[in-house]
């Protein structure tokens, strides 16, 4: 494996070396890395993270957005972001909180009936089967109120946030078990379970720190609380977890920090709980054994109800030889298993060393029952010598790990000397160091802490970035930094700045694992999967009235909302239900009514719903907030909200001047010849599209399927059209005649899009030469005056070089001094037809040759133009 990762380096190298002698030859890669102060080794860190127009990152990285509640989504190696995912907190874009669908999710997070609206995301957890992530789920949990949220990556939408019963804080969560059977979340600050007033004198004693174990139902996506329960654990402060896996499956891992149990007190004359909690040289890792405690948890002899939730209390679990502590270093922040679940790597911010404990000799010392004592709780304790396989000193302020492909292979951060150490594991020898800019927090590496992890990269989740962009302000971004692990040495890439929140933890996944859905199936409600009791389909609209109850059934589609006027009295409950009829990939619309503070995203077939009491009197404009098509503007209508108790004075009617009925009737004859003349565009492309059989390309044929959804509606206009000159109302048919052209341009405008793919889709692969040669040709203006395969401000340039004698010379010397053959007849009759003469765009020589092979592609693909 690490020499087919050394070959693939070298022939990135290569490849990114070949590209910079083709662009050197003309100078122009010089003169930009002379001009921006580049190294050689500059561009290829930046060849290796570069991802042309069009093509996809590797893996996609989800990480958490700290104090915004929110996640984040983007690619590596491009390190480009691609999206906000809307969890703990509103979120107007994606209408999330702000539609009724996504209400209903988010005021799941309310605690004890008051409503959170802000949450402290910090670590995400990918599902996984067999120990490998699968792409189906993620969850995150929250800090600062201790809930767990769940995504379903079928369309990067949050679906359910459960509440936890006893905790008031939590940071050791989220993490799925190796089958996602259980997600582990533990508590943070030491708090009593239930809900009253317990004085701080009486910390040890009523008090507590515990682990609950989520039952998840991978199948659906959903946490089953009722399945659920939490194991008791002393106050000791419990941090970060992780699931055992193969050889420890079953088994769960907590580390602590406050074994003193401190508490503080600096208000009244106290060392503050910085000197408090860490006086010991040890703090202790929490080893229970999950799946012995949820057989245990069926039993009601085996648990207390603490609002209504089951608790294993510690004296159960004990006698039952489910919890064990194992002393580890002091203040630890992390516990992570290797990929076999034989090694557990704990590393201590306040001791130099990381520590490597061994599930094989923790299994033998519990099953000797060899002991070195109890906690104040009776909980036994492990002997850390021998449950440890060794340590290794790393540096100052030891961190997270993430573990590479290679056998024994880990990388440590380091908060203090801002660094990732490469060592390995089982040698306990240090390998690599790399400096990061700076104080770093996490590590995120690519499916690293599964069964599977991958290599390649690690990117470092750096807590300040002081002078590492522009500056905006006190408040910096912080720095995710990219470095590359291929080799024997690690090369930091580049530095991506996060200007959300504090991004905490991420993980990261292969893209090829990923399937989200691209379309929902109409009338679909989002949050829940199934059909919305408000779905919609074209002739459905209506506007139903029960007392002051007002319900508007609604469609959008590009380019007009239906209904477009809606008019209700002062009082009213309003609900809008309203359906995406669109086919197409990436047509979304919003939804608003200005001053109601509602807004919904509305993606293709998807149906959500808006709430609200018309309170305000007057008139309201809705409108779609998402620009959609060259109509996004007209795609709009009126609110109107009148009071019962007033008695309204109508406004007199302006007398407008209306035209004659000639004149009506050359419009409509105008307007009808336009339509056959669109039509005639609109067959031509549909001929071009059967007869290079769209329908064997997917992306393609969903295209063509929206633009015959588009042109299906132009004969029930027809009909109004045709009713309307037989009534003899002719300014009627000019309206229904637009609205005929309106239907034909979204066709012909996604029409056209699926011949422009389709001809790249058919055509003969370019040349990386002739590929050079239309980027010439379309960033040297010549595309401004020439369209292939049409006559425009300029000759159809299809076929060119078959005009004249040596036609490949001749169009180069035209393009390179153009004004010499102004004379020439044929060129002459060309400037007196279009009026227009060939500009000399000062193309260099290398540029010509390529254009001249980007005209040879035309030609060779003529009867696709």
């Amino acid at each position: 494996m690490e020499k087919g990762l050394k070959h693939l380096s070298s022939l990135l190298l290569s490849s990114a070396l070949m590209v910079t002698a083709s662009v050197a030859a003309d100078g122009t890669l010089d003169k930009v890395m002379k001009e921006r102060g580049l190294s050689e080794a500059d561009v290829v860190r930046a060849a290796k993270t570069y991802n042309p127009t069009g093509v996809h990152d590797k893996y996609m990285v989800f990480s958490s957005g700290g104090q915004s509640g929110q996640m984040m989504v983007y690619g590596v190696p491009s390190m480009r972001l691609l999206k906000y995912i809307a969890v703990f907190t509103p979120e107007p874009w994606q209408g999330y909180g702000f539609d009724e669908e996504s209400k209903k999710v988010l005021r799941q997070g309310n605690i004890r009936g008051k409503e959170i609206n802000w949450g402290d995301t910090h670590h995400p957890s990918l599902s996984e089967t067999n120990g490998e992530v699968d792409g189906k789920w993620l969850v995150i949990n929250d800090k600062a109120n201790p809930r767990i949220a769940v995504i379903d990556l079928h369309d990067f939408e949050t679906k359910q946030i459960v509440v936890n019963p006893v905790f008031k804080s939590e940071h050791g969560g989220s993490f799925f078990t190796q089958d996602s059977e259980y997600i582990i979340e533990a508590s943070q600050y030491g708090a009593p379970f239930d809900n009253n007033y317990h004085p701080i004198e009486e910390y040890k004693e009523t008090y507590r720190g515990g682990v609950t174990m989520w039952k998840f139902d991978p199948k659906i996506g959903r946490i089953q609380d009722k399945d659920s329960f939490t194991i008791e654990l002393p106050p000791y402060m419990q941090d970060l977890s992780d699931a055992g896996k193969k050889v420890s499956h079953g088994w769960g891992f907590t580390n602590s920090f406050n074994s003193e149990m401190y508490t503080g007190g600096i208000e009244v004359g106290m060392p503050p709980n910085e000197a408090g909690m860490s006086r010991n040289d040890t703090d202790f890792l929490h080893v229970y054994n999950w799946k012995k405690l949820a057989e245990l948890a069926k039993d009601p002899k085996n648990v207390k109800i603490v609002n209504d939730h089951k608790v294993i209390p510690m004296d159960v679990a004990v006698k039952n030889d489910a919890l064990f502590l194992i002393p580890e270093p002091k203040s630890p922040h992390g516990v992570d298993i290797d990929p076999t679940g034989e090694y557990i790597v704990v590393c201590g911010k306040l001791d130099t060393h990381a520590s490597v404990y061994s599930f094989s000799k923790i299994q033998a010392l519990i099953k000797a029952k060899d002991y070195v004592g109890k906690d104040p709780y009776g909980i036994p304790i492990l002997d850390m010598k021998k449950a440890l396989h060794g340590q290794v000193e790393l540096g100052l302020g030891p961190l997270h790990n993430q573990y590479s492909n290679v056998d024994g292979e880990i990388y440590t951060s380091l908060y203090v000397d801002s660094q990732v150490v490469k060592w390995n594991f089982k040698t306990l020898k240090v390998i690599d160091r790399v400096n990061v800019h700076y104080n770093i927090g996490h590590l995120c590496g690519m499916e690293s802490n599964t069964c599977d992890p991958q290599g390649e990269y690690i990117i470092a989740l750096n807590k300040l970035s002081i002078d590492r962009f522009a500056n905006v302000g006190p408040l910096h971004p912080q720095n995710h930094q990219l470095i590359d692990i291929h080799g024997g040495k690690m090369d930091m890439l580049v530095d991506m700045p996060i200007p959300l929140g504090e991004p905490h933890d991420a993980v990261a996944i292969r893209v090829s694992k990923l399937n989200p859905e691209v379309r929902y199936q109409m009338g679909t409600n989002s949050r829940t999967g199934e059909m919305s009791i408000g779905k919609t389909l074209a002739g459905q609209e209506r506007i139903e009235r029960k007392g002051n109850n007002v319900t508007v059934y609604a469609t959008l589609v590009r380019s007009h909302i239906n209904p477009e006027h809606i008019t209700v009295n002062k009082g009213d409950n309003v609900t809008i239900y309203m359906t995406n009829l669109e086919r197409a990939e990436d047509e979304t619309h919003g939804f608003t009514v200005d001053n109601y503070n509602v807004h919904a995203s509305v993606e293709p077939g998807k149906t959500s719903t808006v709430k609200f009491k018309a309170d305000l009197e007057g008139v309201f404009p809705y409108y779609c907030t998402e620009f959609c098509s060259a109509l996004h503007l007209e795609m709009m209508g009126y609110l109107m909200v009148k009071d019962p108790s007033k008695k309204y004075e109508s406004a007199q009617k302006l007398k407008m001047a209306t035209m004659s009925k000639e004149q009506l009737k050359a419009e409509y004859d105008k307007t009808v010849a336009v339509n056959k003349a669109t039509d005639d565009v609109i067959q031509s492309v549909v001929k071009f599209l059967k007869d290079n059989h769209f329908e064997k390309h997917e992306t393609i044929k969903n295209l063509v399927t929206d633009a015959l959804d588009q042109y299906g509606k132009i004969p029930e206009q027809k009909k109004f059209s045709d009713a309307a000159v037989k009534a003899g109302d002719l300014e009627k048919a000019v309206l229904f005649e637009n609205m005929i052209w309106q239907y034909m341009v979204k066709t012909a405008d996604v029409g056209i899009r699926a011949k422009d793919l389709l001809v790249k889709a058919v055509a003969t692969k370019q040349t990386p030469e002739a590929g050079r040669g239309e980027l010439a040709f379309n960033e040297g203006g010549c595309s401004g005056c020439h369209v292939i395969g049409k006559v425009s401000s300029g000759p159809d340039l299809t076929g060119v070089l078959g005009r004249h004698e040596n036609g490949e010379q001749w169009v180069a010397d035209f393009i390179k001094n153009p004004q010499h053959k102004y004379n020439d007849p044929y060129v002459k009759a060309m400037i007196d037809y279009f009026n227009l003469r060939m500009p000399n765009q000062n193309m260099k020589d290398a540029e010509i040759k390529s254009i001249i092979e980007y005209l040879k592609w035309i030609d060779s693909n003529a009867n696709l133009f």
